[in-house]
């Protein structure tokens, strides 16, 4: 029997039931501190870019006027480098969702058929334990989140904090192999941070879709606003 996934067809084009905030919803703090990587678009000249890239959730740091931030580092002669120099703003998208296509209904029809498509492996016991994730409370949502991006000084007090920061965040342990090799991984990516540019992005807006494509859009603000959506009947 085919799975059908009720979708919400949720207009989104403008803002949707916006709510004005000082912290990022629990969801999406939850979304970001679970998942290992995310997209970073830019773009120069209306010609965008995307990255996938390693990053560090902050709630607030000594640097950015304790408003949540997210640290990236980049090669100095990257693409995404010339992109922001030339344009702050930035788009992100992170989500804990569990990545597998399984099997369309047209390749199931072929392969009834005796046919043998590029893709032709039967549903799996994996596959419909990954789409029963995406659809419980343990993977819900995406956040595409907008913000501006800044390029901190070389050599700087700043730049250390979120260079060590960011290390720590992006060294990991590896299960079967000696402490040796987890210290030898820790010294070889602070080599390349050492060359590396670090990039702090200052949230500015985040849009919340879960599964069902229900939308939400939060604004990220100053202490002593949050409330400011309400008394405008936002």
């Amino acid at each position: 029997m085919e799975q059908q996934i009720p979708l919400s067809h949720e207009a989104s084009a403008g803002d949707t039931n916006m709510r004005i905030t000082n912290s990022l919803p629990t969801e999406v703090v939850q979304c970001l501190e679970n998942a290992r990587f995310l997209h970073l678009a830019t773009c120069h000249d209306n010609v965008p870019h995307v990255s996938l890239m390693n990053y560090t959730y902050l709630p607030s740091s000594p640097y950015g006027n304790n408003l949540p931030e997210i640290v990236m580092t980049t090669n100095p002669a990257s693409k995404k480098m010339n992109n922001l120099a030339a344009n702050p703003n930035v788009s992100l998208l992170v989500h804990d969702w569990v990545s597998h296509r399984p099997t369309t209904t047209s390749q199931s029809r072929r392969l009834s058929n005796g046919h043998s498509p590029a893709r032709a492996d039967p549903p799996s016991s994996l596959a419909a334990l990954l789409f029963n994730l995406n659809t419980s409370a343990v993977s819900s949502i995406s956040a595409t989140i907008n913000g501006s991006a800044r390029l901190v000084e070389r050599g700087s007090e700043e730049e250390k904090y979120y260079q060590n920061i960011h290390l720590a965040n992006n060294t990991f342990d590896s299960a079967a192999g000696p402490a040796e090799e987890s210290t030898m991984r820790e010294d070889d990516e602070r080599a390349r941070l050492h060359d590396a540019r670090v990039i702090v992005v200052g949230i500015k807006d985040v849009r919340i879709a879960d599964w069902k494509g229900a939308v939400r859009d939060w604004v990220i603000s100053g202490e002593g606003e949050e409330n400011r959506g309400q008394v405008n009947g936002i």
